[in-house]
């Protein structure tokens, strides 16, 4: 009777959770083709509740991680006329792609202390804690922030707030675009539920992204046979010089 008794009260003082995400992708596979100019995934959703809603209301932020990985930031001087290297850091990982899409500004839906605990804003998804540098006197936040820049540009980060469309405080959408480079891997994707800042409830699933056909052979090739990767590779350019000079020599007799 004792351990009843035990159970119900251990059972009595866990928090029910009044919201949960239900998720759902338009795809959870992208395959990468030898025509491949980037794609675009819808992320919708709803919230589950066990509750009515309540007065305060709720924010989504959805991010999408590519796979991570060490990553080295060369600064460049120009030195003597030239642009040479200079001083460079060894990032510890950082994801080879990463999209953030909220329902209002960042700082508004996300509290600083649950940024660093989920590491959702795109500076601390970069992991560089113990970043290594060439050169004394190096602040590793201007290489970090020199690759989150080059990396916008290439459309490989993004960060999209008001993207998330909220719709009665239940269903929520938005689109995350995925450039024509993509890296192989699982793709993280996380979901957050959030009340003045402070997370409510997550979800995470996995967009897998892989090479398929013709990309997929020769990228197979390349990495278990290189030596006979390269003889084909020499062979298809000599054969494309022969016939460009061919072709050419035609013409001029033509």
């Amino acid at each position: 009777m004792l351990w009843r008794l035990t159970a119900l009260l251990v059972l009595a003082a866990l928090p029910l959770r009044a919201e949960e995400v239900v998720l759902g992708l338009s795809s959870d596979k992208v395959a990468i083709t030898a025509t491949f100019e980037g794609s675009a995934i819808l992320i919708f959703g709803a919230v589950k509740r066990e509750a009515p809603i309540p007065e305060t209301p709720l924010d989504v932020v959805i991010s999408v991680s590519g796979p991570s990985q060490p990553v080295q930031v060369r600064r460049k001087d120009r030195q003597f006329g030239i642009w040479v290297n200079t001083d460079m850091v060894d990032l510890d990982a950082a994801p080879s792609f990463y999209a953030v899409a909220t329902t209002g500004p960042l700082d508004k839906v996300l509290s600083n202390t649950e940024d660093l605990r989920h590491r959702v804003s795109i500076p601390r998804a970069i992991r560089s804690v113990g970043a290594a540098s060439m050169a004394p006197n190096v602040v590793v936040e201007n290489f970090t922030d020199a690759l989150i820049r080059i990396k916008r540009d290439q459309g490989a980060y993004q960060m999209r707030e008001g993207a998330v469309a909220f719709d009665e405080q239940t269903l929520f959408r938005t689109a995350i675009s995925l450039p024509a480079n993509l890296t192989e891997g699982a793709y993280q994707t996380r979901i957050f539920l959030t009340r003045e800042g402070r997370v409510v409830s997550q979800y995470q699933t996995v967009i897998d992204v892989r090479k398929v056909g013709l990309e997929r052979w020769l990228f197979a090739l390349s990495r278990e046979q290189p030596m006979l990767y390269g003889l084909m590779s020499l062979a298809i350019a000599i054969a494309a010089g022969w016939g460009a000079s061919a072709a050419f020599q035609m013409m001029r007799r033509g």
